[in-house]
């Protein structure tokens, strides 16, 4: 449970009890983000259903808490990506050093206003066809990249990603991929997951050489959106 707890306050804003932690007990609740995200999930879903009556505000009430409920954690990292890679031009000790401003410039600003219409737009559309399952279980499956990717990736510095690496078990891939499978049954279109897990990392790999927040961000913020796109396909 404490793991649980340490998820919760690292990837929301929700109030929780307050949680003496280790170091390794921090990098251990890395297991439990996809249980954060089936929480995101449903309080997205649960803003939405109850701005039903317009598709639009009900759009705008699921994004609101999306974002808000995140305090655009994610959101962060796909702007610091972006600004990093628009500004290497092929050189990586630029790349990291971008990375590591907390400034955002105007590649970050321009992938924060497309994605944030992209999810608005999407939203729209899932709203106004009353697909709340989806909504329920997309930042769920997006947030099983994080498991995947510190497994698959090299570490890109010392940091955040550096201290789940060795938090990640095997068994806790499984565990999740089973979940994910079941919940296949309710929503077919989930199964492509992990397909857009291994497109992302793949693309770190060849365009960044390894894993930090910022890729684990981005990429939940990229699948997630893909994952609206597929419901409505």
């Amino acid at each position: 449970m404490k793991g649980l707890l340490l998820a919760i306050q690292f990837l929301t804003r929700l109030p929780t009890p307050r949680v003496t932690a280790s170091e390794t007990d921090f990098a251990a609740s890395i297991r439990w983000f996809p249980m954060v995200g089936l929480l995101i999930g449903a309080l997205v879903a649960g803003a939405g259903w109850l701005a039903r009556s317009d598709a639009w505000l009900g759009a705008l009430a699921a994004l609101a808490v999306w974002t808000g409920v995140t305090g655009a954690l994610h959101l962060d990292g796909l702007a610091d990506l972006a600004d990093a890679r628009g500004a290497a031009h092929g050189d990586r000790a630029r790349l990291l050093a971008v990375l590591a401003d907390p400034h955002v410039g105007s590649f970050g600003v321009v992938a924060l206003a497309l994605q944030i219409v992209a999810k608005l737009v999407l939203l729209h559309a899932l709203v106004a066809a009353g697909m709340w399952g989806p909504l329920v279980l997309i930042p769920f499956a997006a947030r099983i990249g994080p498991l995947a990717w510190t497994r698959w990736l090299p570490p890109l510095h010392a940091g955040l990603a550096s201290r789940f690496r060795a938090a990640v078990r095997g068994v806790d891939i499984l565990v999740w991929a089973a979940v994910l499978a079941g919940a296949g049954f309710v929503w077919p279109a989930i199964l492509v997951t992990p397909v857009l897990l291994a497109g992302w990392a793949v693309y770190l790999r060849r365009a960044v050489g390894g894993v930090s927040g910022d890729g684990h961000g981005a990429g939940i913020e990229l699948v997630e959106t893909a994952l609206l796109v597929a419901a409505l396909l």
